[in-house]
């Protein structure tokens, strides 16, 4: 028999129906038990970091959201996976210390979402990370070669960089930002988290004018052919 439009509207109204949040009538501990599943559940079910807006339709307005992530990782402490701040919310990501063993039984790292990043592409998107909002003229002149289109279409196509703001140059060109798939890839929760850029001159970790003179690029226009591996999930 078919649903009749009453039928949908009901359907419609059971699922937006509110959960009793605030749950005063379970005593303290319970209550804060009951707020852990939540907010673990809800995690869990999600495919993104889930934000504390989210999070707080389903918690009292009471409930510290901090002390209850906390006593969630305390609980997950013996387990393969952990809960994570990144890009603005947390999220369930198995452990780097499992990250070989994930890639030796699928091919790959659980969660991976972007593939491996050539060199020329790793060294662009690192350029983007550290002087965004930037153009892609910006960074052919930073590197002393051209930066073609395709290869910052790779990153584009796998979200790590967007459109940022138009510059003030002559023809008000784009710049090029990076998203939140990016903090999500890298494990960031936010781009303050980023290693200082004179702190990683100052450990020999990289060199600011190799960078920007292209001394340590290969070829902008057709992308290198050796990968540099994506982040551990």
């Amino acid at each position: 028999m078919a649903e009749t439009a009453s039928d949908e509207r009901a359907k419609k109204n059971v699922q937006r129906m509110p959960v009793d949040a605030e749950l005063e009538h379970l005593p303290p501990e319970l209550r804060w038990r009951e707020w852990m599943g939540r907010v673990e559940a809800v995690i869990f079910a999600a495919s993104e970091p889930v934000t504390r807006s989210v999070l707080a339709r389903v918690v009292g307005r009471n409930c510290n959201l901090e002390l209850i992530i906390d006593d969630i990782r305390a609980e997950l402490a013996g387990r393969p996976y952990e809960l994570v701040a990144v890009a603005g919310g947390w999220q369930h990501r198995t452990k780097k210390a499992f990250a070989d063993v994930i890639r030796s039984a699928f091919g790959t790292a659980a969660g991976q979402g972007t593939k491996d990043l050539s060199q020329a592409e790793a060294l662009v998107l690192m350029c983007i990370v550290y002087f965004q909002p930037i153009t892609r003229s910006e960074l052919s002149s930073f590197f002393g070669k051209e930066v073609s289109r395709d290869l910052i279409g790779v990153l584009r196509a796998q979200d790590l960089i967007a459109s940022g703001p138009r510059s003030p140059q002559p023809g008000a060109p784009y710049t090029y930002v990076t998203t939140k798939t990016f903090l999500s890839q890298f494990g960031l929760d936010t781009l303050r988290q980023l290693p200082d850029f004179e702190a990683l001159e100052d450990a020999g970790l990289l060199s600011k004018e190799k960078l920007l003179a292209g001394d340590i690029m290969p070829d902008f226009s057709n992308g290198d052919q050796d990968d540099v591996s994506g982040p551990d999930m």
